[in-house]
């Protein structure tokens, strides 16, 4: 079986092996011990908690939270906590949000999405406890190899195009897909994460004013715009990971937010076979087709692209192994619906 440093579908490698004992590597993010913010948010909850979670590490930090690795005492297992950050409690609609994101993933329930064990609240920090996810981050994985290989690349966006088709079908668009929030576990599957910003029942902003919420270089034009978005707009995200994964960089960039969201609205992206042979032309089609401006011109399905990945993998000569394992992932998931 492959290991966390492998695709599961693929056996394609994805990342160098993590140290020992220390797979998902905490001290890559902020410390917290000494923090004048987070530094007394861990001590109350390792007494709070005592009994409960042993808390041993920070896997990581954004605007909104900071996410703790623990070991449940009860069950004796790994789980991941995030806790809101207490700056944003000043925020209005900032608390609802936050629990609004561990109510909405706890309602999925599919390999490829982080699953929910609880929801806290100590005084005024509020928590919920996920699923620990031990292995690397794509957005890792590309920081240290580049790229990664063709095999996985397919896989990889296999297992995100159907995680987001079972979103999508359950009204819940995730609206940040990026490699951040596409975690590997210990086979090597990926799973995605951060549901923070995810939206339910087709309804596009979080915000009356039209701000566009989201990560530039992964927004969709209609999401850059501040327009209404469908699952179309999560499609056109994982078409943006999937050049990324195939090429080293997205396909816009600039100074600044403002210049990479006007260049998702109105420029046009290189083909990745055009810019690398290595890229066959199949492939990126599927990738060109993904980004298509206009949401009409996409997949409108996360399925309907897992099914152009795998009659692209069926076609390699090679990948038979892997076309059967895709593909019996697919009817699998088709029929737990």
């Amino acid at each position: 079986m492959p290991g966390a440093d492998s695709c599961t579908a693929c056996g394609a490698s994805l990342a160098p092996a993590p140290p020992a004992g220390d797979p998902v590597a905490p001290s890559a993010g902020p410390a917290s011990e000494g923090d004048p913010t987070w530094g007394p948010v861990v001590e109350r909850l390792r007494a709070a908690f005592a009994n409960e979670f042993e808390f041993d590490g920070e896997l990581g930090r954004g605007g909104m939270a900071a996410v703790f690795r623990a070991r449940e005492l009860a069950l004796n297992r790994r789980v991941a906590i995030k806790v809101m950050a207490p700056g944003l409690l000043l925020g209005e609609g900032m608390v609802d949000r936050f629990r609004q994101e561990a109510i909405t993933v706890a309602n999925l329930q599919h390999s490829n999405i982080v699953a929910i064990h609880g929801v806290r609240t100590l005084g005024d920090l509020h928590l919920f406890i996920m699923q620990y996810i031990p292995g690397r981050s794509l957005d890792r994985v590309l920081r240290d190899r580049g790229t990664v290989s063709l095999e996985a690349a397919r896989v990889i966006m296999y297992h995100v195009g159907s995680a987001l088709d079972y979103a999508h079908r359950r009204g819940v668009i995730h609206r940040d897909v990026k490699p951040d929030n596409v975690l590997f576990d210990e086979d090597g599957n990926a799973v995605l994460t951060d549901f923070g910003i995810a939206t339910a029942r087709f309804h596009g902003r979080l915000t009356a004013s039209g701000r566009a919420m989201g990560t530039p270089h992964y927004m969709s034009p209609e999401q850059a715009m501040g327009k209404l978005v469908d699952g179309r707009s999560d499609v056109y995200a994982v078409g943006i990971l999937l050049y990324e994964a195939l090429l080293g960089f997205p396909p816009f960039d600039g100074e600044d937010a403002f210049s990479v969201s006007y260049k998702q609205v109105h420029e046009a992206p290189t083909p990745p076979a055009s810019t690398s042979a290595r890229v066959p032309q199949v492939l990126s089609d599927i990738v060109m087709r993904c980004l298509t401006k206009s949401p009409a011109g996409r997949y409108a399905r996360g399925f309907e692209l897992a099914d152009a990945l795998i009659a692209f993998l069926r076609s390699t000569p090679d990948a038979a192994p892997h076309y059967r394992a895709a593909a019996a992932a697919r009817r699998a998931s088709a029929v737990a619906g």
